[in-house]
């Protein structure tokens, strides 16, 4: 891992993201990837899309301190009490953000096929401007950004144990997407941990 104050924010303008590449080891990372596939209490996803339900194939779980809900897509999610692993893994995150978070939605990709469509997360639920750290488990996926303005593009290559962290202006001037790939096959898991109003 990068030392931290080496960091440096990928964006030309109009908001941050940082790279703080593989914090975990390939073996590390891999246990805690099993370890949230059989303690995770995952369910598909159901969006609203022009005033239809449509139920995801990928899977998902939001996780946090007590009372935090989450309402995106005509959804709304109670939190689930902290796991262990995941109250680690957040106490680690916290410390190299040096940012503090009270809950986490977890997003599990079963391969290429399964992608998330451009989107900010800019829900009123979120505190403003706040970091959004995302960790990725599994196989490697890419991550797109899009300036909404300028249409200007970015592209990260997200691999098995690597954390981002997205904060500042970013959710009110780019857009993020997890694009499609034929050539992954394996799965994938993201933990975005957030501060909630």
């Amino acid at each position: 891992m990068q030392a931290i104050e080496n960091i440096q924010n990928l964006l030309p303008f109009d908001g941050e993201l940082y790279s703080y590449g593989k914090i975990y080891s390939e073996a590390q990372a891999n246990a805690n990837l099993n370890n949230l596939l059989q303690n995770i209490a995952w369910e598909h996803d159901q969006v609203r899309i022009f005033g239809k339900t449509h139920i995801t194939a990928r899977k998902v779980a939001w996780y946090g301190d007590q009372g935090r809900t989450y309402q995106y897509s005509g959804s709304v999610k109670h939190a689930h009490i902290w796991t262990p692993l995941l109250w680690e893994i957040k106490s680690q995150v916290e410390e190299i953000c040096q940012a503090t978070y009270n809950a986490c939605l977890l997003n599990l990709y079963h391969d290429g096929n399964e992608s998330m469509g451009w989107h900010a997360d800019n829900e009123r639920s979120i505190v403003r401007h706040s970091s959004i750290a995302s960790l990725s488990l599994g196989s490697r996926r890419r991550f797109d950004l899009k300036h909404l303005a300028t249409g200007e593009k970015r592209s990260l290559d997200l691999e098995n144990g690597q954390l981002i962290n997205m904060k500042g202006a970013i959710q009110e001037h780019w857009k993020h997407a997890l694009a499609k790939s034929k050539k992954v096959t394996d799965l994938r898991i993201n933990l975005t941990f957030r501060c909630m109003i």
